[in-house]
């Protein structure tokens, strides 16, 4: 069960983060690659890494998902060297963090864009070349924080941007049903990446996740995997707007 071999998946946010764990979990699991992000030389590397130790196929591309063009032609070099695609984990992001009181425009703006915005451009052009082929597993990365407010970390646009990805994943879903495509969400609690580490590494964080997190503690890399390489697989064709908490119990009380 869950081998991706034959399969053909894109990967958002692939320089850095939760994106190389996903990235490395469908290599893993044999599926050939298209890594998107901004920074390329890091595409490289990981891409050279993967087909080493997977002996997959790897296509790294240079691409800001906010930008229409850039994703556009991104899809089209995807579709062109590869033929068809068969997964879009949307796992890309950024965030401005603030207060609904002291949030700037630009702040909530570029949130929003880089977090909610992308998702939907993203969707929208690969969708279309799953629609060719009446197959298509589409995931998308939003957060615990998409369900639900904190006390912590005051972040008002991020909560929203993940909280939009919750429910267009449940759109995108109903509208493709008939497609062939499946759209899920994962919804992660406390991981480490580059965007988290600093505040995670905090005594009154640390101290806040023992309480708050009935498993009191944050998330370890490749517990995210299992969620991203089920959804992704052809087991899953019969689960549609599903969101899934990956959270160590956060949500659940």
């Amino acid at each position: 069960m869950f081998d991706l071999s034959g399969k053909n998946a894109v990967v958002t946010g692939a320089s850095s983060g939760l994106g190389i764990q996903m990235a490395t979990a469908f290599a893993r699991q044999g599926a050939d690659l298209v890594i998107l992000a901004r920074r390329f030389e890091r595409l490289e590397e990981l891409a050279n890494k993967l087909t080493a130790e997977y002996g997959v196929r790897v296509l790294p591309i240079k691409c800001d998902v906010t930008n229409s063009d850039e994703i556009d032609a991104a899809a089209a070099k995807a579709e062109a060297e590869f033929g068809r695609i068969d997964i879009l984990l949307n796992c890309a992001g950024a965030a401005k963090n603030n207060g609904v009181l002291d949030m700037t425009d630009e702040e909530w703006d570029f949130t929003i864009a880089a977090d909610e915005t992308s998702v939907f451009k993203m969707t929208r052009a690969f969708a279309k070349i799953m629609q060719e082929n009446n197959y298509g597993r589409i995931i998308n990365i939003a957060s615990m924080y998409g369900l639900v407010g904190n006390t912590q970390l005051f972040s008002t646009a991020y909560h929203a941007s993940k909280g939009a990805v919750v429910n267009f994943t449940r759109a995108v879903a109903a509208e493709l049903a008939t497609e062939g495509i499946t759209c899920n969400a994962i919804c992660p609690g406390y991981f480490e990446t580059e965007l988290t580490k600093d505040v995670l590494a905090t005594p009154d964080f640390q101290e806040f996740a023992r309480s708050h997190v009935p498993m009191q503690r944050y998330g370890k890399p490749g517990e995210l995997d299992a969620a991203a390489v089920f959804l992704a697989s052809d087991e899953a064709r019969y689960v549609t707007g599903v969101i899934l908490p990956v959270d160590g119990g956060f949500t659940c009380i």
